[in-house]
């Protein structure tokens, strides 16, 4: 049984990565799973409302269910309650695209963003996506709260430094590059990423400090055209950043997708042993007479 829900989650995880249609053959082979069993778990996922087949060609996307629960999960979580103000004003005073990112486990997932550019060059990923922590400015911002063992750790889970198809030309090729764009990062108090993640894109971000705990909790983001985003510019938009950061971590509170930020709960655990009563000092003994 979990197998088949591991393998039922990786053709959900794949279909939308994929960001399109995909025959039964190529989901079977990049999942290495019998074409059998890929096709009883594509039929089960139809028959919850999860994935759709075209009629005309057989290729296999999600279907609006899983958009339908994801949009549900963001209005009831008050993420965007809390976020999308901050953006837009964000956005308005850079003429960029703003984005939002939270902290969960070992990536950052990005769930909020507000477009800033009327025209011109205007860039805009996919939401939903985990940029690669070691070449962008949301992974720096995140890392530069860290040590830099634990920063390095995190960068081998996700493949290490130089994988290959991931990074612009300017990613870090080296440890030691890598770590100066870290401490650069800490100094500055953001990230700034200039070509490393993809050719001719500029981003800056900033880490969200929960405001009880400190813990880095999320990364706000400016990205944008590098022909609009030179030093001076990057500095110019600086403060704003910050001060975008700052609020939503003072927002944080009333969002539980920020829980990463709260004091744990104890659990509860076998109390421990209560130091023994000093012992009561002995009479003397009466001599006999």
């Amino acid at each position: 049984m979990a197998g088949n829900l591991e393998r039922a989650l990786s053709i959900i995880e794949l279909l939308a990565k994929n960001g399109g249609r995909m025959q039964l053959a190529a989901i079977a082979d990049t999942l290495d799973i019998p074409r059998s069993g890929t096709h009883r778990l594509l039929a089960m996922l139809i028959d919850e409302g999860y994935v759709r087949q075209d009629e005309d060609h057989g290729e296999y996307m999600l279907a609006l269910k899983l958009v339908s629960l994801a949009l549900i999960y963001l209005s009831t979580g008050g993420v965007l309650d809390v976020s999308q103000p901050v953006l837009d004003r964000l956005a308005a005073a850079s003429g960029e695209l703003a984005r939002l990112g939270v902290v969960e486990g070992d990536h950052i997932t990005f769930v909020g963003k507000a477009q800033g550019a009327k025209s011109g060059l205007r860039y805009d990923p996919d939401m939903g996506s985990q940029p690669p922590l070691h070449c962008t400015a949301s992974g720096q911002a995140w890392l530069s709260s860290l040590s830099d063992e634990e920063a390095l750790e995190l960068v081998s889970r996700q493949g290490g430094l130089g994988k290959p198809g991931q990074g612009g030309p300017k990613a870090p090729k080296t440890i030691q590059q890598f770590l100066q764009d870290l401490h650069d990062a800490r100094k500055r108090g953001y990230g700034i990423a200039s070509e490393t993640y993809e050719a001719g894109m500029t981003s800056m971000a900033a880490p969200i400090h929960h405001p009880v705990t400190g813990v880095v909790v999320g990364v706000v983001s400016l990205a944008g055209p590098t022909s609009r985003l030179p030093e001076a510019r990057l500095t110019e938009l600086a403060p704003a950043l910050l001060e975008a950061a700052s609020d939503m971590g003072a927002a944080t509170l009333s969002s539980p997708y920020f829980k990463r930020g709260l004091p744990q709960p104890q659990t509860a655990t076998t109390p421990a042993p209560q130091a023994e009563k000093a012992e009561a000092p002995r009479k003397p003994r009466k001599r006999a007479s």
